[in-house]
């Protein structure tokens, strides 16, 4: 956690000392406003929703927008991309593959793009965008992929040290119609 409050307080984000006892900072005192968590209060001013990525290894995810908040889990995994649904103050509501929802510090959160595979088998990482160019590696599902490029059909991601294209429809973390390079 102090490394955390570290990278914290390294981004301009001021929070109290947390209590010897309660190393999750999960009573922490907080300043919240009264606002309801539901209306954008200093939101980023960008797209809801959007996918986006774990910036950590360890994410810890709240039932509410602070600290004081209890968690409700933790992810495990840098890189896992996310959706972001909602935005108050500095605090993000993500919805995960699964479709759990909960709330983390903007800070833990990264703007590269990654993908899950989705696919109920392994599915092709071709050198072009064409089922017609050679596979590179076969991708199984669950697996992480870092996305580079996507058109309407095929996205450019990179996966165990192979780079490569794959059919868009088999994969969590972009948007049906979504165009980016």
């Amino acid at each position: 956690m102090k490394n955390i409050l570290l990278i914290l307080l390294m981004w301009g984000v001021g929070f109290p000392a947390l209590a010897a006892d309660d190393p999750e900072g999960a009573s922490a005192p907080v300043a919240v406003s009264a606002a309801d968590p539901g209306e954008d209060k200093a939101g980023s001013g960008l797209p809801i929703p959007r996918f986006v990525s774990l910036r950590s290894d360890k994410v810890f995810v709240r039932t509410g927008p602070a600290l004081r908040y209890p968690i409700k889990w933790v992810y495990n995994r840098a890189d896992m991309p996310v959706e972001i649904i909602q935005e108050f103050d500095t605090w993000r509501k993500i919805k995960d593959i699964d479709g759990d929802e909960g709330w983390v510090h903007q800070s833990l959160l990264s703007p590269k793009r990654a993908v899950l595979v989705t696919a109920p088998n392994d599915i092709n990482l071709n050198k072009e965008p064409d089922l017609t160019t050679p596979v590179l590696a076969k991708l199984e599902p669950h697996v992480l992929a870092m996305v580079k490029a996507c058109d309407p059909v095929w996205c450019e991601v990179e996966a165990g040290g192979y780079q490569g294209w794959t059919e868009r429809k088999y994969l969590w973390g972009v948007y049906p119609q979504e165009r980016f390079n």
